[in-house]
């Protein structure tokens, strides 16, 4: 049975923006689509939620961007920003308002990146907050609600009344309010009128190897990721090696299968030394088993969780052609 907890005492919690529909401006109230992301800073979200006035909060815009332009170079900032947070023995955790669109991937990131013995919550919306029926600012409170929770660790996403961990994380629909699910994980609970109810333990793994000394963005190995279908071609996955990736993550069909034309491509690419994943561009289920001379599997990894999981793993030599 799922626990019922009290509401939390109140700490300091950190608040930074990044952008995102979170943050989004349209000049039409009911327009959902046609804004521009990143326009309000953090300082205005937050006031933009009477209920947070009672809150201890800090706030401070990091970057505006359009999570689709999400880049390293943001990512390593954010990390830098978050720890410093995480370190200050008056903050109770961290809030990060981010867009949805390569929010698993941030997610993800700071998941393998960052030692979070404290919350660092992620959230976003999939309506701009000029809209009339904005799902920002319940979001916005959850985060804050869960980051002050006692007892609350590791990288968290509040978004919908529901609480994710960062490594579970996947979007699956374009524009509906309930776009995110946790795949066969589930969720770690929800969240409602400032309760938390909890189904299973917070997110705790080791972090990557690499999170001891990550190199600067622009020294990050290139990854790409190339998707299988129907009559796929082969010089695709070769004209990416040939402009330099170092790994290559193959968005496979079902189970993981790769086309025949890139299966021989990807086969060229490791014997130049190129690192080739195996994934699945379904949402759900990963790759489950390796048949015999298949390529080396991602397992449970979405296309762009392995394309991270590959940068930290050639960052320290550890992937294999």
């Amino acid at each position: 049975m799922p626990s019922l907890q009290a509401q939390p005492l109140r700490a300091v919690v950190v608040v930074i923006g990044t952008g995102g529909t979170i943050a989004g401006a349209a000049e039409s109230a009911t327009d959902h689509v046609g804004y521009r992301s990143g326009a309000i800073g953090a300082d205005a979200l937050v006031a933009a939620v009477p209920a947070l006035a009672g809150h201890a909060i800090e706030a401070e815009t990091l970057a505006r961007l359009d999570s689709c332009d999400m880049d390293p170079a943001t990512w390593m900032a954010l990390r830098e920003r978050c720890a410093a947070a995480l370190a200050r023995p008056e903050v109770a955790g961290v809030v990060v308002t981010h867009g949805t669109d390569t929010l698993e991937e941030t997610a993800y990131f700071l998941r393998r990146t960052l030692a979070a013995a404290k919350p660092v919550v992620l959230t976003a919306a999939m309506r701009p907050a000029t809209a009339l029926s904005a799902d920002g600012p319940q979001n916005l409170l959850d985060a804050v609600t869960l980051a002050e929770w006692p007892g609350a660790r590791g990288v968290l996403v509040a978004f919908g009344g529901q609480v994710f961990a960062g490594a579970d994380l996947r979007k699956v629909h374009g524009w509906r309010i309930d776009a995110f699910s946790a795949g066969d994980a589930g969720v770690v609970g929800v969240l409602a009128d400032g309760q938390l109810r909890r189904f299973r333990d917070w997110p705790d793994a080791p972090l990557h190897p690499a999170a001891r000394s990550l190199p600067e963005a622009a020294a990050w190995p290139v990854v790409d990721v190339v998707t299988s279908h129907a009559g796929a071609r082969a010089e695709a996955l070769a004209a990416l090696v040939h402009a330099g990736a170092q790994g290559i993550v193959i968005a496979g069909t079902g189970n993981g299968t790769v086309h025949h034309t890139l299966l021989h491509a990807a086969r060229q690419a490791q014997a130049a030394g190129v690192v080739v994943r195996r994934t699945s561009r379904c949402l759900l289920g990963g790759v489950v088993g390796a048949p015999p001379r298949a390529l080396p599997s991602a397992g449970e990894l979405t296309p762009p969780q392995a394309r991270i999981e590959l940068m930290l793993d050639l960052m320290i030599g550890a992937a294999v052609a």
